[in-house]
């Protein structure tokens, strides 16, 4: 089974959604082939950090004390220590290309590391997880050669690459963060519960077994079909 998680470091819902989907997986017991897709909240996010909650602020106002204890709430549940007055916004393109190296050059296992790893620096260690010489001593952390992070990140190697994925994202329709797309046929949206992404797992799993192989809801479970992709 192949699971495609479209997200983005600066997503703390993204990090919630890794964590409860690794739990389903872990209740599923069975092997995946899952893959971090690239998509950007914000494109046009600045590459100089500035305080995550300045940055929340001018996007939601009063809203932002809510949206942060609620965060916090939700990541206790998880285990994850949300840290927000320490989080620096900052544009998240170099932290895919850094992920999508992981991917080509080391593995899925790598590129999950490696993504667990970025979100716990930009949420709980207040990162600026846009500077090479940040990414470079994370992916060292999970494995890879900061040598070749540095020269990966400052040649430009994979923009073109990132981009495209996150066209792609776009294309086949997703629009917000995390999205879990489910043998390129069911997608879910969001930090669903931990039984609903077991739900679509096993879901998943029997439209593959040869007496579902001519069924093909477009909708159940809360996993819609969306066109097939690459």
């Amino acid at each position: 089974m192949k699971v495609e998680i479209y997200s983005d470091v600066a997503c703390p819902w993204c990090y919630v959604g890794k964590r409860r989907f690794e739990r389903a997986l872990t209740a599923f017991g069975r092997e995946a082939d899952v893959v971090y897709r690239p998509f950007q909240l914000d494109p046009a996010a600045p590459l100089t950090p500035r305080p995550l909650s300045e940055y929340l602020q001018g996007k939601f106002g009063g809203q932002v004390d809510q949206i942060h204890a609620r965060l916090k709430e939700v990541g206790r549940e998880e285990g994850i220590d949300f840290r927000l007055e320490q989080a620096q916004a900052v544009n998240t393109l170099a932290a895919h290309r850094l992920l999508h190296l992981a991917r080509t050059e080391h593995g899925a296992e790598v590129q999950a590391r490696l993504k667990a790893a970025l979100l716990d620096a930009y949420f709980t260690g207040g990162a600026d997880v846009g500077a090479t010489e940040t990414l470079a001593g994370i992916a060292e952390q999970v494995g890879i050669s900061r040598e070749r992070a540095v020269a990966y990140l400052v040649g430009g190697e994979g923009t073109a690459e990132v981009r495209a994925e996150i066209d792609q994202a776009r294309g086949i329709g997703v629009q917000a963060v995390p999205t879990f797309v489910f043998n390129g046929r069911y997608a879910v949206q969001g930090a669903q519960p931990v039984s609903t992404f077991l739900q679509v797992l096993e879901q998943a799993a029997a439209a593959e077994e040869p007496a579902a192989a001519e069924e093909d809801p477009s909708c159940a479970d809360g996993a819609c079909a969306i066109p097939e992709h690459g």
